[in-house]
């Protein structure tokens, strides 16, 4: 008999939290998001689609601005891909480990069209331990009044990165709210040279268990002055010491200086993302 298919409600949060706890450092995002707002749908941004299989939910699929399978099976994929036909694409991205992304899209795209960009291969990369090198003592978290100074460098990095610009479109109040929340929360680092950011990042999402580093950049003026591993060397250990124990982030597997830099660090792979990109 197959499986069933229904949007989760609170009463299955704790169901979710068990699929969601066998890879806290894949699940991170999801996670963060189900530890800050439960399954209020306003606060989670988006909703979670649940694959029930002999009465035990097996798969989930979190649809919202990214849609990010969780442990999903063909069979599961299958239905969460019928249902996503018939609703229609609403996200900017499909993001998570590329077997289940790359699978998901193969049955996507007749319905959905052609993607801007499919990123087949992101290395899955966490650091657990001390760094490896000497962190920069100049990179500290970003104050409040500080936030004016880091937004331009947030969206030349989205910008730079993801090929169109976070604010497009009439975004950017909502954009600098979600950086403004970032920078409250202690988690945005940067270092900062006579008013102008030259390295920054943030711990996008954390849980107890595991964070996910994200908008890792240096300004290209000052990029060959061997800033990017000690910077992310002082985010390693800030994020561990602060707020978990395990630190990730993934990387596009063409982006070798970076992948370089990380390992520098005492950053390894632990997976494979793939990111459909809209």
């Amino acid at each position: 008999m197959p499986g069933v298919l229904r949007v989760l409600t609170s009463r299955e949060v704790e169901s979710l939290r068990r699929l969601l706890a066998h890879d806290p450092v894949t699940h991170c995002f999801v996670s963060a998001r189900l530890d800050a707002a439960g399954m209020d749908l306003w606060r989670l941004g988006g909703e979670v689609w649940g694959y029930v299989d002999t009465g035990r939910l097996t798969s989930a699929l979190y649809v919202g601005a990214n849609v990010i399978p969780i442990d999903t099976g063909p069979a599961a994929r299958a239905a969460f891909a019928d249902r996503a036909r018939r609703v229609g694409r609403r996200c900017s991205s499909i993001v998570g480990p590329a077997s289940e992304v790359l699978d998901l899209w193969r049955l996507l795209e007749p319905a959905w069209g052609t993607a801007r960009e499919v990123r087949t291969r992101q290395p899955l990369m966490v650091c657990d331990s001390e760094p490896r090198i000497a962190a920069d003592p100049f990179v500290r978290p970003v104050r409040l009044d500080e936030l004016d100074l880091l937004l331009p460098a947030c969206i030349a990095m989205f910008t730079e990165e993801v090929g169109v610009s976070p604010v497009a479109g009439g975004a950017y109040e909502s954009y600098r709210a979600r950086i403004g929340d970032i920078v409250r929360a202690g988690r945005a680092f940067a270092r900062i040279e006579d008013g102008r950011v030259v390295f920054k990042a943030e711990v996008g999402a954390a849980t107890d268990a595991a964070c996910q580093v994200q908008g890792v950049w240096v300004d290209p003026a000052d990029r060959g002055r061997g800033l990017s591993a000690p910077g992310m060397a002082a985010v390693v250990q800030a994020a561990r010491e602060r707020i978990a124990p395990v630190v990730s982030l993934y990387v596009n597997d063409y982006n070798t200086a970076a992948r370089k830099s990380y390992v520098t660090v005492g950053f390894r792979e632990v997976g494979t993302f793939a990111t459909v990109l809209f």
